[in-house]
């Protein structure tokens, strides 16, 4: 019986899930009033964290899958 081929949200384990990406701001989330922390600046950070954890993430997925 062949092994199924879990989906993204289902790699890994409960021990051990995936990273979520964070929810992009809605365009009316936005004042448009030159905040030093614009909300697209958060969410800019925010999803450079999560691409940093996701690479550790699909790299500890790898070294248990093995070979």
């Amino acid at each position: 019986m062949a092994k199924p081929v879990p989906g993204p949200a289902a790699a890994g384990d409960a021990a051990d899930p995936p990273p979520r990406p964070p929810q992009k701001p809605l365009a009316s989330d936005c004042c448009d009033g030159g905040c030093d922390r614009c909300v697209y600046d958060i969410y800019s950070d925010e999803l450079a964290a999560y691409a940093l954890e996701l690479h550790a993430w699909q790299a500890r997925q790898a070294r248990r899958d093995g070979p």
